[in-house]
């Protein structure tokens, strides 16, 4: 594939024949999508089917952290929207910083 190429044109994709290009993982999660009009998107999943990552044509991600209850408590993305309720690994108290051990 060369640089800036997108999948379909690397494919010879016809899209009025087998329409939007689309490609799953083995888990059945959408990992790419492309469209006629050029728009793509590509994703990517955990071993427990959570999004973690997407990214498309125009530029825009987004990251995404999960807890073991599966709670998103890390999001961020390109325009620099922050959203962290991940448990602090040190606070500080009365002066003093301490190690959190879970």
């Amino acid at each position: 594939m060369k640089d800036g190429q997108k999948i379909g044109q690397w494919l010879n994709w016809d899209f009025e024949k087998n329409g939007d290009l689309r490609i799953n993982d083995k888990n059945s999660n959408n990992i790419y999508f492309e469209d006629s009009n050029g728009f793509w998107e590509k994703r990517e999943w955990d071993s427990q089917g959570r999004l973690m990552y997407t990214e498309d044509c125009s530029g825009f991600w987004e990251k995404f952290e999960y807890n073991s209850e599966s709670n998103c408590i890390y999001y961020k993305n390109r325009n620099g929207v922050i959203k962290d309720n991940r448990i602090p690994q040190t606070i500080t108290y009365e002066g003093r910083k301490y190690q959190l051990i879970p």
